[in-house]
């Protein structure tokens, strides 16, 4: 039987502890970002009286959890020596392992990262997946090595992109992916040798971290919707009115066609208060109806229907 630690947090965490108890693998520890993150006493207040899942699978599935500070310290590689693990899972991590942490276990380190390598290397690639308006994404298992998602394959799991697919929707179909190739991988590996398989350099993107968030009308009117998308739940996008921000709701754009020749790109033709709506011209002769929009502000969101009624008028250029 394989023994088994994980580190991580969130969906791909959680999906990663199942697809190895799913397996038959036995985990022998994890390790959950929140360690990492949050001092010791906020960590043990936020346990108490706001549990995360992370926490949660843990303790449901009774898993002996590492207590150290970092993944690269002296006491995690310590404990990784005393539990001897054969493989190693990572499954989100901020912290760039050193060849001293991944080289630990006896087999090898995997990283289950969100796309397919080595398209869309780098930190949460969902969002850049959708705002190119990529038909197909997935999640890719691959050796650690001193590089970023650079290391040798050993599996790909393909997932759709639909059309109505927001940056949330393709994260859960991509981690409940993981579960299943990293299930079907164990069970590989304990039975038989796995080959790995090297990424082919001249076909590898990087996409940072960093995303727009300002939404410009003179685009195509699919690359509006696609970052609009792409970027939900982690950010929002923004339009201004007068100054004045104001954010879309990603399930609630419709495409209209129609010959506006006569107009502006970024013109008002329509308004509905009590839906929240705004419709504005785009390139193609294409109108783009945004439904459930709201003021950018803690508070300010409440006064959005007294604002369309009042403010926005048809004719005014949305920048």
């Amino acid at each position: 039987m394989l023994k088994v630690v994980v580190i991580g947090y969130g969906d791909m965490f959680n999906n990663a502890i199942a697809g190895v108890l799913d397996s038959g693998a036995k985990i022998v520890g994890v390790l959950r970002h929140d360690r990492v993150k949050y001092p010791r006493f906020i960590r043990w207040i936020k346990d108490i009286i706001n549990p995360d899942t992370d926490y949660n699978y843990i303790k449901s599935y009774n898993l002996h959890e590492i207590k150290v500070k970092s993944a690269n310290s002296d006491a995690f590689r310590k404990q990784l020596l005393k539990l001897n693990p054969d493989i190693m899972i990572v499954a989100s991590w901020s912290e760039k392992l050193e060849k001293a942490t991944f080289d630990m276990p006896k087999t090898a380190t995997l990283n289950l990262h969100p796309s397919l390598l080595p398209k869309y290397r780098g930190p949460n690639p969902y969002i850049h997946v959708i705002k190119n308006r990529e038909e197909k994404s997935g999640v890719t298992i691959h050796l650690v090595d001193s590089g970023l998602d650079t290391g040798a394959i050993l599996d790909q799991r393909e997932v759709k992109v639909l059309p109505t697919d927001t940056g949330k929707e393709l994260k859960a179909k991509t981690t409940l992916a993981a579960r299943g190739a990293l299930c079907e991988l164990l069970q590989k590996m304990s039975e038989d040798v796995v080959f790995p398989v090297q990424q082919k350099e001249d076909c590898a993107t990087y996409f940072s971290n960093d995303y727009d968030t300002d939404i410009n009308f003179s685009k195509p009117v699919e690359d509006t919707i696609a970052q609009i998308k792409g970027i939900y739940p982690w950010g929002r996008t923004y339009f201004y009115h007068k100054g004045n921000a104001i954010y879309p709701n990603p399930y609630r754009l419709t495409v209209i066609d129609s010959d506006n020749s006569d107009k502006k790109i970024g013109e008002v033709i329509a308004t509905d208060y009590n839906d929240k709506s705004i419709t504005v011209v785009c390139p193609e002769g294409k109108l783009l109806r945004m439904g459930g929009v709201n003021l950018y502000g803690q508070y300010k969101k409440f006064l959005t229907k007294g604002y369309i009624r009042r403010t926005v008028k048809v004719g005014d250029i949305l920048n």
